[in-house]
């Protein structure tokens, strides 16, 4: 009975980490790309509705999709607009520019705003300051592009660094590569959805090369399908990709009551990770990237999902492999004990039917 009692506490526990999700996510990487004529600095913000929503207070999007709404952003521009100059602004010698007119535009699930200031010459070096979405989420940052005949130029801004001179250098490849590193493995902790996925497809392993194979496969996925998407070879609008992705968790969820042996699956993996490729572009394309940044920032992306993903398998199959010695299942080399799968996978199951759910019939 104390076994049973173990195995059972057991499974709730790895449960618990397929719920996990339903915290709510950090703020999204907001870009904007710079031109500079003389003294007149024209800037496009492109940032994701979710993010004004919770910072303006306004509503914006279409519940499920994440899809902004053209009628709600043409009423709520004014709040959006205020919430922008509140937080982004052109300096000239330590003064502000003068603002012109402002326009805001849906685009998918992102919002693009378009604004310009003016400074007065001779008023000295001219800056950027942004703290968007710093009040909502201190770990918020901003990537800037700055467009000049010569070539683009690349910034990154955040709490500890919110202000860039116009006339600087940029990144350098190592600093691009470490962003994205970082990035890829952010991504992937907090991508609840992923995580469920990967724990779904993984619970009835009992030894490490079967695992291996399942997680390779995913990766080659969805790293096929990112680039293809980043490099706007193929692309899915995210109210696809979005219900894809909380289908591919109901089938693998349901999978586990009815097929015990995982040493074939990697190849259903490989198949439903193309799905989830199209999701990590989504996040991926928040950071504008310029032409010479894509080829870098692809490849360290990847390798930080993919030390994101050994991570999370990492700390879960210890626990799996407790809960069989706790259930007796350590003298059974055939198998996992059932109760601990079906009670993981039960969660994971529901999990998925919500948001598929959520991102289709009540979107």
């Amino acid at each position: 009975m104390n076994k049973l009692r173990a195995l059972i506490l057991a499974g709730l526990a790895l449960a618990a980490l397929a719920a996990l999700p339903a915290r709510a996510h950090n703020a999204g990487v907001s870009t904007s790309r710079l031109t500079i004529s003389e003294r007149t600095v024209s800037v496009e913000i492109n940032a994701l509705g979710l993010d004004y929503e919770k910072a303006a207070g306004v509503r914006l999007i279409e519940v499920g999709s994440g899809v902004v709404n053209a009628v709600a952003l043409a009423v709520m521009a004014p709040s959006v607009l205020t919430y922008v100059s509140d937080h982004v602004s052109v300096l000239a010698g330590g003064q502000p520019c003068s603002r012109m007119a402002a326009t805001a535009r849906p685009a998918d699930t992102h919002v693009l705003v378009t604004i310009a200031w003016t400074c007065p010459s001779g008023g000295g070096d001219l800056r950027y300051h942004v703290t968007l979405f710093q009040d909502v989420d201190p770990a918020a940052r901003h990537v800037a592009v700055i467009a000049t005949e010569h070539g683009e130029r690349e910034f990154v801004l955040d709490r500890t660094a919110p202000e860039i001179d116009l006339s600087g250098a940029g990144s350098s490849t190592l600093q691009l590569v470490g962003r994205f590193i970082r990035a890829g493995i952010e991504h992937i902790f907090l991508g609840y959805d992923h995580i469920a996925f990967l724990l779904a497809v993984i619970l009835w392993g009992r030894s490490l090369w079967p695992l291996v194979k399942v997680v390779t496969a995913f990766t080659l996925a969805h790293s096929l399908t990112l680039c293809l998407a980043v490099l706007d070879i193929v692309r899915l609008p995210s109210s696809v990709v979005e219900p894809l992705i909380a289908a591919t968790i109901v089938f693998v969820a349901a999978e586990n009551f009815f097929v015990h042996d995982i040493r074939k699956r990697w190849r259903a993996t490989f198949v439903l990770g193309l799905v989830h490729g199209f999701g990590f572009a989504g996040a991926l394309r928040e950071y504008g990237l310029s032409t010479d940044a894509v080829a870098p920032a692809l490849t360290a992306f990847n390798i930080g999902v993919e030390i994101g993903q050994v991570a999370i398998v990492g700390l879960i199959f210890p626990l799996l492999l407790l809960s069989d010695r706790l259930g007796g299942g350590a003298a059974m080399h055939e198998q996992r004990h059932p109760a601990v799968v079906y009670t993981c996978s039960a969660a994971i199951l529901a999990c998925g039917l919500y948001w598929l759910m959520e991102r289709t019939v009540f979107a």
